[in-house]
């Protein structure tokens, strides 16, 4: 009795991923969920229209305490996570790729910084990759350049010698492994879901910050990520969403000068340089990609998000 009474005590986490075509890789991060020693936590497995249903290798295998809720269409990361936070209980979200394997008290050291502020909307972990289990890839975020649209990730590609190990505020979130408060979603609204696939993340983090809130890198919280397992680490899938999203991204949270600049920067430099790039090398699809990615921007109409980055946050009390 006092130890349900014990278990009752904490918050509900909602643990959200996204499976395509990928039951395997899925089972692996469910399995390696089997470690968290939080007492209290959900598993919602949002298929995103896969070739073969899921339900029955992750529920009647293995895992039958997860829920899998499956989508008749592809609907993207953003989209999927979405669908994901319609079903889920918890007072927080967690979304964590399908190719991450979590670490015992993962889930614990995610909600300290929570308890201590409640100002904070999204935490992140530390997150080295799978195949080189020293090395970072995440470790907070260097602030965005408004004029060129880049930003990176903090110690990306660095040996872990412990040199990231102070925790604190962060200026985006990283999409392979995010907690995020109910409160803050409500607030702040869902992710974008013309995204579809690359920097939904990044806006969403621009998104939550102007209602207020704010993006914290937990240090002592440890991920390890396969990374692009999905689309693979170069396709011409990867090229077209990278290419179409970071200019809608800035499209969508940048005005006036700085935009300019951008466009003018991301035309006249950028573009060009992969288009060459593409052509030396014979990578016509690349190309094509590159092609469809701009030709995008012709035909849809952008819908700007509230409040861009030239207007102050809004403050929650």
């Amino acid at each position: 009795m006092a130890e349900r009474e014990r278990i009752n005590s904490v918050p509900l986490v909602s643990l959200i991923t996204i499976n395509y075509n990928q039951a395997a890789v899925t089972c692996q991060l469910l399995e390696s969920t089997r470690r968290l020693k939080y007492p209290r936590f959900e598993v919602i497995v949002v298929d995103n229209a896969s070739k073969e249903d899921p339900t029955d290798r992750i529920v009647k295998g293995r895992y039958p305490n997860v829920k899998v809720v499956r989508s008749s269409e592809n609907l993207g990361f953003s989209g999927g996570n979405n669908l994901g936070m319609q079903h889920a209980r918890g007072a927080y979200f967690f979304f964590l790729n399908n190719d991450t394997e979590v670490t015992p008290d993962l889930l614990d050291q995610l909600l300290e910084p929570f308890k201590t502020n409640p100002a904070i909307g999204i935490v992140c972990p530390k997150i080295r990759y799978f195949d080189q289990p020293t090395v970072i890839q995440y470790a907070g975020y260097f602030p965005l350049s408004k004029f060129t649209g880049r930003t990176w990730s903090i110690g990306l590609g660095e040996t872990d010698k412990g040199q990231y190990d102070r925790s604190g505020v962060t200026d985006f979130a990283h999409g392979a492994a995010m907690m995020v408060s109910r409160r803050a979603v409500e607030i702040g609204g869902a992710m974008d879901e013309s995204f579809f696939l690359y920097y939904e993340e990044l806006d969403w983090s621009m998104q939550i910050q102007r209602a207020g809130f704010q993006i914290y890198y937990q240090a002592a919280a440890l991920i390890y990520h396969k990374e692009s397992i999905s689309v693979g680490k170069a396709s011409p899938m990867k090229v077209y969403y990278l290419t179409r999203n970071r200019l809608l991204f800035m499209r969508r949270n940048v005005s006036g000068f700085p935009l300019y600049v951008f466009i003018l920067y991301y035309f006249c430099f950028a573009l060009t340089k992969a288009a060459f790039v593409y052509a030396v090398k014979g990578q016509l699809t690349y190309l094509n990609a590159l092609k469809n990615a701009i030709v995008w921007h012709f035909t849809h109409k952008i819908r700007r998000s509230k409040n861009n980055l030239s207007s102050p946050a809004v403050a929650v009390t």
